[in-house]
């Protein structure tokens, strides 16, 4: 079965209407980000949606994204996490969560890293409230694994940390591995884009720490028809990911093995049991 890490399918509807009927036709099981009350009721009814229609599942998950500090200031209002908090607390405690996430820090540029210090106050809330609950933590860390690492000895706790189009290196993430933390490392469009640290991680991390993922509608394949990444690219993910780890001499060097691998992995973390067929 193939499995998505990482999407929000209420931004990819927008753009494709027709994104749910491609994802049950796909059978693809995901694990879907919100970030407002809006986007999660939309996700939970999804998922809800495909129980009943004995569809392959989608996974609601909740957190408050690292930018959104940055687009409420540009907009010249104060982010006030209070609220978003108090509803990831809700719904976690209702065990109506997968995961939380997308959480976490994006220091990209300038206007990012004038709110590190909110964005360190509300992923340490989210941290705290994946170790109350015992969820695993989709982490978000563009230009920030001096961040992670800070905190590795309290991650480690955690049931599990699934990083998002992993950002850092293959030796970072034997580092945090080598730290106690329960690690995993998600790929997408990255691989086909000559993006060398990704690869590279890709084709040398132990199988048993792979996810794949689509960020849909966020990495859109250079070339592609369409202007946005969907489930359809994640066949070309997993080809792309078995091939390096075919050149590496790796395990999980053919697509069929790898998807099953990945599965596996996928399940573990977002406790599915057992995987459906």
């Amino acid at each position: 079965m193939l499995t998505d890490a990482h999407c929000h399918p209420f931004d990819l509807l927008k753009v494709f209407p027709a994104m749910e009927e491609e994802r049950r036709r796909l059978g693809v099981l995901c694990a879907a980000s919100a970030t407002d009350r809006e986007e999660f009721a939309y996700n939970e009814g999804l998922a809800g949606a495909a129980h009943a229609d004995g569809a392959a599942g989608l996974l609601p998950c909740f957190a408050i994204h690292p930018q959104l500090p940055a687009y409420m200031k540009q907009r010249g209002e104060e982010c006030r996490p209070g609220e978003g908090l108090a509803l990831l607390e809700t719904l976690a405690g209702q065990g109506r969560l997968a995961a939380v996430g997308e959480a976490g820090f994006d220091l990209f540029n300038a206007q990012y890293r004038e709110t590190e210090s909110l964005q360190e106050e509300i992923f340490e809330a989210h941290l705290d409230a994946a170790l109350r609950h015992e969820l695993p933590l989709l982490i978000h860390a563009r230009r920030a694994m001096h961040k992670i690492f800070a905190v590795s000895g309290k991650l480690k706790k955690c049931r599990a940390a699934v990083f998002h189009s992993w950002p850092g290196t293959a030796d970072e993430a034997q580092a945090l591995l080598g730290r106690g933390v329960n690690a995993f490392f998600s790929f997408g469009t990255t691989l086909l884009h000559n993006h060398r640290h990704a690869m590279r991680s890709c084709a040398t991390l132990p199988a048993g720490r792979l996810l794949l993922e689509t960020d849909a509608p966020y990495q859109p394949l250079r070339g592609s028809a369409r202007p946005y990444s969907s489930w359809e690219d994640l066949p070309a993910i997993l080809a792309a990911a078995a091939e390096l780890r075919r050149q590496a001499g790796a395990h999980g060097s053919s697509a069929e093995e790898l998807e099953r691998i990945i599965e596996t992995n996928f399940c573990s973390v977002f406790g599915v049991t057992p995987c459906p067929d």
